[in-house]
């Protein structure tokens, strides 16, 4: 058996950047969940009303997230170096 080395060992076994992604999917499915059991209790508007409202919570949630929870909370930056 013949060792090399130059093989690369990367420092993670997973890309970093699909954490994030994974963290944007979650996100949004919890927000448009959540927005949809909101406006579905909401009754007598008009369709265009209720999708402005549904997509206005769903904003208001991710933003709340990202901004509130994760910038201040959590202390986390979302476009640090991790260096």
């Amino acid at each position: 058996m013949v060792v090399h080395s130059n093989i690369h060992i990367p420092s993670e076994s997973f890309p970093h950047w699909i954490w994030y992604a994974i963290e944007c999917v979650m996100v949004l499915v919890v927000s448009l969940l959540a927005s949809r059991e909101i406006t579905d209790s909401l009754e007598g508007l008009a369709p265009d009303v209720q999708n402005y409202i549904f997509m206005g919570i769903v904003g208001l949630l991710f933003l709340v997230w990202y901004i509130g929870i994760r910038g201040f909370v959590l202390k986390k930056r979302i476009l640090q170096s991790r260096y």
